[in-house]
């Protein structure tokens, strides 16, 4: 094989990392911290198991060059008021049937949410009222990392802070590194929102309790909200 052929096999997928903006948002955005939500016309926004509705913490479009996922809506809902590591019951690494409402222990349901969708069209009349709406820009960058060499991301490979860990939609697909949060990522707040449990701030909401954060979505798109979320640390 040529040495062509050899770079060709081992080249890196395509990966954008993810930056935020300075200066607020006073307009929907489809790529946001916070901000004005779109949904697929039979979406809703998602509530908690404790009946509150989830805060957005960020929204994106996907790059069409993405793998499998390219051209879809992502969107990253989590509960103010519930914060802890994400840790649903799987056997064997398969997930159960709608495994983003079943319980998360110590909770008897789910507190977060995530949705690729195909096509939101009209956003939300009112946006998010907990996280400060920012926006956010997608830069190509070549996602060769080391293992300290982390990024807020969309694509590329997962740079796993432990080991590796795979899983199996309910559907039988094995699921594909979509997005990478890195630990401690900082989604401020408006003054009076809900201070969030086991924050290192009132001013600044955490996901899973500042874990880095791995989203794994199904390829075989079997439902919108077939995305898992792994912590590490």
């Amino acid at each position: 094989m040529s040495d062509g052929g050899v770079e060709e096999m081992w080249a890196p997928l395509p990966a954008y990392r993810v930056e935020t903006g300075t200066e607020p948002l006073d307009r929907p955005a489809r790529n946001s911290l916070g901000g004005w939500p779109y949904f697929d016309d039979d979406q809703e926004w998602p509530r908690c198991f404790c009946g509150e509705r989830m805060a957005l913490f960020f929204q994106l479009d996907l790059p069409d060059d993405i793998e499998f996922f390219g051209g879809e809506h992502l969107s990253v809902f989590h509960c103010a008021h519930h914060n802890d590591a994400s840790d649903p019951v799987t056997a064997d690494g398969r997930l159960g049937p709608r495994f983003w409402e079943a319980p998360q222990p110590p909770f008897p349901g789910s507190f977060w949410r995530v949705l690729l969708q195909r096509d939101p069209g009209v956003p939300e009349a009112e946006p998010e009222p907990a996280v400060r709406a920012l926006a956010l820009t997608l830069r190509p960058f070549v996602d060769a990392h080391g293992p300290f060499d982390v990024h807020f991301k969309v694509g590329g490979t997962a740079a796993w802070a432990q080991w590796p860990e795979r899983y199996w939609c309910a559907c039988g697909t094995e699921m594909a590194f979509l997005c990478q949060v890195p630990e401690y990522q900082e989604f401020g707040v408006h003054p009076g929102a809900p201070v969030q449990p086991y924050s290192i701030r009132d001013d600044a909401y955490l996901l899973f309790l500042g874990n880095e954060v791995y989203l794994l979505a199904c390829p075989a798109r079997c439902d919108p909200a077939a995305v898992f979320l792994v912590n590490q640390h």
